[in-house]
């Protein structure tokens, strides 16, 4: 097992590859790593420029088409050997040369996940800094993981923290949420940025809904993951009670021998009855199928950090 495995993730970076390989083989003298480039779907020369320096340090891993960059992670991940693995842009905006330092306060401050923070980011102001910083205020207030910069892709990693990220869909954004989940010990440190010299970028403010939808499902795991039910439950027995007291206090009307036919208040006594009910009812589907998804697999609803036992005396 090597030391570190480098995972990049590129899709049409072909200009990126060569100097990627240079740089990163300065950067990491004196430590046995790998390279692990993951080809998402690219469509110009980039699975060539690759093929041109594969060696025993550098593998390609081609994908069939264009999964996604957390896809393509979680490829990589699977398809490396090191006991550590690094996770860095294809794109020369991220710094090989801040991969020793991570990788040393990682091993010797007892860290699970060192990530990168671009202090001085180079990306345009109104349609990268900007969103990304609205974004980055959002998360941090509606899962209460406190980084200061989540769309920095270059990390490092334990291999078992990585191996269990779970990445799917476009995850990659909440690694560090992913990783809290799992009671990973994780630290931020300033890294370098630099400006794209070759190649566009893949990004733009399309993203913004994408990755909202993508933070209700974090916020939903970290907090009800394995009690969905205080969620829906909560819900459904306030809509519930709402329900009822709405539905008596036209009941005394209808008593009183008015008409309560059509009258909008009705009609909203008998949507949230009607919706109390049905969460309820959700959340407890959604209970027996944590509790399969759990009991199933054998899983734990907890993870061990260490075990610590009195020796045996002979």
């Amino acid at each position: 097992m090597r030391e570190l495995s480098v995972v990049v993730t590129v899709m049409n970076e072909e200009d990126n590859i060569h100097p990627l390989v240079a740089a990163i083989d300065n950067a990491l003298q004196g430590i046995d790593y790998e390279v692990v480039f993951v080809d998402d779907g690219s469509i110009d020369a980039t699975r060539k420029r690759i093929k041109e320096v594969v060696s025993d340090r550098i593998v390609l891993v081609e994908l069939r088409k264009n999964y996604g960059q957390s896809t393509a992670m979680a490829a990589g991940i699977d398809y490396s050997t090191g006991k550590y693995i690094a996770l860095i842009d294809g794109d020369l905006q991220n710094d090989p040369t801040d991969i020793p330092m991570m990788l040393h306060k990682l091993k010797e401050e007892d860290w699970d996940v060192v990530a990168g923070n671009r202090k001085n980011r180079k990306d345009g102001m109104f349609l990268r800094k900007v969103p990304s910083k609205i974004a980055n205020a959002i998360i941090r207030n509606m899962t209460k993981v406190y980084f200061q910069d989540y769309g920095c892709t270059l990390k490092i990693f334990k291999r078992e923290i990585a191996e269990d990220l779970g990445l799917y869909g476009e995850l990659h954004r909440f690694i560090p949420v992913l990783a809290s989940m799992q009671g990973a010990r994780i630290v931020q440190v300033d890294v370098k940025h630099h400006p794209r010299q070759f190649g566009k970028s893949k990004y733009g403010l399309g993203r913004t809904f994408r990755v909202m939808s993508d933070l209700v499902t974090m916020v939903f795991f970290r907090r009800y993951s394995q009690k969905p039910m205080h969620l829906f439950g909560t819900m459904g027995f306030v809509s519930l009670f709402f329900g009822i007291l709405i539905n008596l206090y036209m009941l005394v009307l209808k008593i009183m021998g008015q008409d309560i036919w059509g009258k909008p208040l009705l009609l909203l006594g008998m949507i949230l009855l009607l919706g109390g009910i049905q969460l309820i009812t959700i959340g407890i589907l959604a209970e027996v199928s944590m509790r399969t998804y759990y009991e199933s697999g054998n899983k734990k609803t907890y993870q061990v950090r260490n075990v610590f036992k009195q020796p045996v005396l002979n």
